[in-house]
């Protein structure tokens, strides 16, 4: 017991030094995620217990420094406005600001250390720490928790996680946020193949949506393709056990490719590769991102999370916090729920995607295929929204239809594109304006009590995502569905848009939404006809949030017409 703490009370200190005695009794500890969902994942079933002995990866999110300072930053360096306006942080800067304070790092690992974690590894900023344990040793250290092998997916993917809380020492509680890969699955494809539309004659009609039919549709040219004289280059990533075949890249640009300049091959995996069959997610995402954004360097971060205790998409964001040379756009088709995810976790995570936004990257998350989602609360429905589409500090792509699905005609909205309000973040300012119009100026909207009118609004942007065509495991397959499609297309014409800037000797795009919202949808063609799904009830009877003129949140401020959007963002 240190000086000046009162007899019969433990302070912090007497907390860690009395740790597995006090931890184990229950006394001194604390839950960092006492709200996280712990429900087993459709489709999941438990294999048994795990053994005492086995190997695990646990990671800790150790506690930040100058996260108000970091959001400051971001605002400076996105807004159009601002003399910091493209000076982007380097991630030597934000390891700078955001490092956690020597006490916080020493008193993590020394914990670890007493309880036998070794391998430990950490990443540039120092805020992750990432430490292999016996399953045993991680039962005693987070007391609560009882690990578990379970199975689950198309892919049938194999997991390692607990269904039970954890509790730390109080000690800890202004130290680590929280510790991943005990609860989170991986997450599932919503891809879907829909039957083909009944039509009557052929003439002028297309039979599917490929790179010709995007490229028509936006006004790209034979000349909108990447230079090759850049450093410029985009990503995609996937979390979903799914990986794509350079085989299957190149049918692909046989049979929809001829008409443009491109890229044979990707030109880096961060992750493995399986050597199975190809997953038809990981295949579409490639070949469009290679497609809309053709002939540009480009990465793939394939599952890259992959022993069964860890968690790809966590994994993805600390190669992030690990890379000072990182591709200008990133493209992600990964959502969860956010009422499934703790609070603790979704702020962190959102803290991880404001680093990448100071740093210049264009993140852009698909913002889901269930339209404004559902799920009862207390006996009534309210529409569900989804992380990490609904973060302030992300580009989130919605998805459209052709109004004739056999001609390039104007868009509509597809039904299944996800969009609404955050019940986690509040609406930022930059979208107040934008989204303060469309909630007072719509026919259409659902009752109040179905969702936060002053949370952050998604999505901000759209594409098509109805009727791909995706070359998987050497067959062509129509009709594939999804804004895992809407988003790679998008992210394709940015990098587009970059390379033009570099060329020019401007900085990349960045963080997006700022200026998009200042610029009010210019180079965008504005989709106002149609409405997503959503509850199934008498009262809004499957009917979500409606388009209409300007921003709203099924389509955003709409899809890219290239020419006018190039035009409008290589302005200074």
């Amino acid at each position: 017991m240190t000086v000046g703490e009162p007899k019969g009370r433990m302070g912090p200190r007497s907390c860690l030094l009395g740790l597995f005695a006090l931890f184990v009794a229950g006394k001194c500890s604390y839950s960092p995620e006492p709200d996280q969902q712990r429900r087993l994942p459709p489709g999941w079933v438990s294999l048994g217990r795990a053994d005492p002995e086995e190997e695990l990866s646990l990671t800790f999110a150790l506690r930040q420094q100058n996260l108000k300072r970091l959001s400051e930053l971001v605002q400076a360096v996105s807004d159009p406005g601002s003399p910091r306006y493209g000076k982007y942080l380097t991630l030597e800067d934000v390891a700078e600001l955001v490092r956690p304070s020597p006490l916080t790092l020493h008193t993590v690992q020394k914990w670890l250390l007493a309880a036998g974690a070794r391998n430990c590894h950490s990443v540039t900023t120092q805020d992750f720490l990432t430490c292999w344990l016996s399953v045993r040793q991680a039962e005693l250290l987070l007391s609560g928790a009882e690990f578990y092998h379970y199975m689950g997916g198309p892919a049938e993917t194999h997991a390692v996680r607990s269904p039970h809380p954890y509790r730390l020492p109080k000690a800890l509680a202004p130290h680590v946020d929280f510790v991943g890969g005990l609860h989170r699955f991986p997450p599932t494809s919503t891809l879907r193949q829909r039957p083909e539309p009944q039509v009557l004659g052929t003439v002028g009609l297309h039979l599917g949506v490929t790179p010709s039919v995007i490229r028509k549709r936006y006004n790209l040219t034979a000349q909108d393709v990447g230079s090759g004289t850049t450093n410029n280059s985009q990503a995609c990533a996937q979390f979903l056990e799914q990986y794509f075949h350079d085989s299957d890249l190149a049918e692909f640009m046989h049979l929809f490719g001829g008409d443009f300049a491109h890229q044979a091959s990707v030109a880096r995996v961060v992750g493995q590769q399986g050597r199975g069959r190809a997953g038809i997610e990981a295949s579409l995402d490639v070949e469009y991102l290679m497609s809309a954004g053709a002939n540009i360097s480009t990465w793939v971060y394939s599952s890259p999370g992959r022993h069964e205790s860890q968690e790809p998409f966590l994994q993805w964001l600390l190669l992030l916090s690990n890379e000072s040379a990182l591709p200008y756009v990133h493209t992600v088709s990964y959502g969860d729920d956010e009422d499934s995810l703790s609070s603790t976790y979704i702020q962190r995570v959102n803290t991880e995607l404001m680093k990448a936004a100071a740093r210049g990257l264009t993140l852009l998350f698909a913002s889901g295929d269930s339209g404004a989602g559902c799920w009862s609360v207390s006996g009534r429905h309210q529409f569900r929204p989804s992380f990490p589409a609904s973060s302030p500090y992300v580009t989130t792509v919605g998805g459209t239809s052709f109004e004739n699905p056999f001609r390039v005609t104007n868009e509509v909205v597809d039904y299944i594109s996800g969009g609404g309000f955050s019940n986690v973040f509040p609406r930022p300012s930059y979208q107040e304006e934008a989204v303060t119009r469309y909630l007072s100026s719509s026919p259409h909207l659902p009752p109040s009590s179905y969702f936060n009118a002053s949370g952050r609004a998604y999505p901000d942007v759209a594409a098509l995502s109805d009727g791909y065509w995706v070359v998987s495991n050497h067959v062509p397959i129509p009709w594939v569905s999804g804004t895992s499609a809407s988003t790679p297309v998008f992210g394709g014409l940015l990098s587009l848009i970059n390379e033009h800037r570099i060329l020019r000797g401007l900085p990349p795009l960045g963080f997006l939404n700022p200026r998009l919202y200042q610029q009010r949808g210019a180079g965008l063609f504005d989709v106002t006809r149609g409405c997503h799904e959503s509850c199934l009830d008498e009262e809004v009877e499957g009917q979500g949030f409606c388009s209409g003129p300007g921003w709203d949140p099924v389509t955003g401020w709409g899809t890219p017409n290239f020419p006018a959007l190039l035009k409008t963002l290589m302005n200074p």
